[in-house]
Order: structure tokens, then sequence, then C-alpha cells
């Protein structure tokens, strides 16, 4: 089995995650996004975008908002590096992106990342006074509430 990257648009790497990623929905927008395949055969996408933190949208930070794989060994960290890459290429200094406490992080350890903070648990968007629910089609809430870690990655042009 040979990982091979490839391009995707932005409805591919959506829909591709909102029907697969097993806690969340896919993003709104992006910077841009890649996707990997086996035997022509899309496995995983990652998805890169403005940092959500308005203190880390400073013009040189971009932000992996969503990554999806269907399991495939290394596909992850594949599209990791690659979105450093590109990333770098395009003039960005730094990577970031979250996990939930409850994942791992061998994917980013492997593609360079060092855990840089620990956040706490959220509510998320939802205020009383600013309904953000977001549901999936069987009215389940995808937007985990636990504490995350934030990770980075340097990157130079």
């Amino acid at each position: 089995m040979t990982l091979s990257l490839r391009p995707v648009s932005l409805a591919e790497a959506r829909r591709f995650v909102g029907e697969h990623h097993r806690h969340n929905l896919p993003p709104r927008g992006w910077k841009f996004g890649v996707g990997v395949e086996s035997d022509g055969d899309l496995v995983g996408v990652a998805i890169a975008g403005r940092p959500v933190a308005r203190n880390l949208d400073d013009g040189i930070t971009v932000e992996v908002v969503r990554t999806c794989t269907l399991g495939t060994r290394n596909a992850n960290s594949k599209l990791y590096g690659a979105v450093c890459r590109a990333a770098a290429a395009l003039g960005y200094r730094r990577v970031v992106t979250y996990t939930l406490v409850s994942e791992g992080g061998s994917s980013l350890r492997a593609s360079g990342f060092v855990e840089e903070a620990q956040l706490p648990a959220s509510s998320g968007w939802d205020r009383p006074s600013r309904r953000r629910v977001e549901v999936d089609l069987f009215g389940n809430e995808r937007t985990p509430t636990e504490a995350k870690v934030r990770w980075s990655r340097e990157v130079s042009p």
C-alpha cells in the first residue's frame, strides 16, 4: 500500500469530513487543503485555515482546522507534513492545531509538532444570548467540549 498526496477541493474535503469524522462537523472555510490516497482511493483529508483564536491570527500562522482519515496507517502524519510544507511555501512561519486530551498525538509528534499548551474544557461557541449548537443529521451535538491540547510547529519558507 503506497500513500500519495493529491489536491482536493473545499467541497470534496468538507464532504469527506462530513461522512467520516467521528466528532466534528466540516469547517466552513479554508485557506487550502490536501488529500491522501491509497491505491487511487481517497483515504484522508486535511483542511488548513485561519487560526480560530484571535490572538494567533497574526498573518503568519495557519491552523490545521481538521484532519480526517479512514484509519489508514501513516495517512494522518503524511497529511500534517504536507500541510506544513505547503504553509512554508506560502510564506507562513507557524502551523498550529488542536487535539482532544483523549487523543494521543502520535501523528503530530511524527510530523514535528510539539505540545504547546493544554486548554481547559469549554462549553463551545453556544451562549444563551447567541445560540450556536451544531448538530448532525440525527440531532446529536457534534462539537466536543472536553479539554484540548494545542500543538505547534515552526516552518520556514
